[in-house]
């Protein structure tokens, strides 16, 4: 029979060796299962990276929805940006101002006290521009209501993220033969949907709303037209192929760079290597 006081020295000994285990695993997770030890990964100061990186969303309709797709103006936002900050995607295809008023709620997060975001694009207007009279005539916005729609996202934002740069961005131009060529619906009347002119018209109101508001812009409509070969920008007459999509890119980097939002202004997000 094995004494009782030996007994008590082993059981005393296993509670020693499994409370230090228990530390040492509540260690390593404390780092994020960084392995210190190893040098490999080397735990980072926490203290000095708490704060999240910054946001920007890009805010709009199909066009800002398919450019997170590849080639698009997201993804190279998002690209040129990396481990600087997060391009959060909310684009809406079909989307038209009025539309996404009546849910703007629910699109963008409640504050959190984890800072506003930097940047926030207002891409709208190539829906609202739709005619009256044509097949797509249920996105149609007056034009009116487009500019007064504008200035009321740019209130709910701001009343959100106070010190939040909106940029406005008119709608694109509409090459009207290939919108023909490819209608987005049946479209047995052989009649146009948009039309470039009208579209111009609603580019000048998000101008004009910008304007009042003190807000910066982005004449797409217009800096788009200035390149002769400007109509293989679109692939139906309306959304955007690869050089498209540079230009809008090019126009949103430049515009962020007038208010010194760039990646040499911003820290990268953590170092995963210290020096040993």
């Amino acid at each position: 029979m094995v004494p009782q006081h030996f007994i008590h020295l082993i059981v005393a000994a296993w509670i020693c060796i499994s409370a230090q285990y228990v530390a040492a695993s509540d260690s390593s997770c404390a780092v994020g299962n960084t392995v210190s030890e190893t040098g490999i990964y080397p735990a980072a100061d926490r203290s000095k990276q708490s704060k999240m990186r910054p946001k920007i969303y890009v805010f709009g309709d199909s066009i800002t929805e398919r450019s997170f797709e590849n080639g698009g103006w997201g993804v190279a936002l998002a690209s040129h940006f990396s481990r600087k900050l997060d391009v959060m995607l909310r684009g809406y295809s079909g989307a038209n101002t009025e539309m996404v008023l009546k849910v703007i709620d629910g699109i963008f997060p409640a504050p959190d006290g984890s800072g506003d975001p930097l940047a926030i694009t207002v891409f709208f207007g190539a829906n609202d521009a739709a005619l009256p009279d044509g097949y797509a005539s249920d996105s149609h916005v007056p034009i009116h209501k487009y500019k007064k729609n504008l200035l009321t996202i740019l209130a709910f934002l701001k009343k959100q993220w106070p010190s939040t740069l909106i940029i406005f961005i008119t709608p694109p131009p509409i090459d009207e033969e290939a919108r023909l060529r490819n209608p987005s619906r049946p479209n047995p009347s052989g009649k146009l949907e948009r039309k470039n002119d009208v579209t111009g018209k609603y580019a000048k109101e998000c101008l004009e709303a910008a304007a009042e508001s003190a807000s910066p812009s982005i004449d797409l409509w217009t800096k788009m037209q200035k390149f002769s070969d400007w109509k293989s920008f679109f692939n139906d007459g309306l959304h955007l192929t690869p050089s498209g999509n540079k230009v809008v890119f090019d126009e949103v980097i430049a515009k962020l760079a007038e208010f010194n939002i760039t990646r040499e202004s911003i820290p990268t997000d953590v170092s995963l290597y210290t020096p040993k």
